[in-house]
């Protein structure tokens, strides 16, 4: 059970748990920052108009093809 709640999801895409809990980690922070972007950009259309779609373009990039 332990293994399986854990381990088994990092093992799939090739990483130990600690690896796995920074990459998700960084994740979580970089599309935190995006919503931030786009919160700034929905009040003021001027600015950051296009980095919330970069960064999100980029994270997929770096996670579409993990795990196959």
């Amino acid at each position: 059970m332990i293994a399986r709640v854990f381990l088994d999801h990092p093992r799939h895409v090739d990483e130990s748990y600690l690896e796995h809990a920074r990459f998700a980690g960084g994740f979580s922070l970089r599309l935190f920052a995006a919503a931030g972007a786009a919160a700034v950009h929905a009040v003021i259309p001027c600015l950051f108009e296009k980095t919330a779609s970069r960064m999100i373009a980029q994270m997929y990039a770096r996670t579409h093809s993990r795990g196959q």
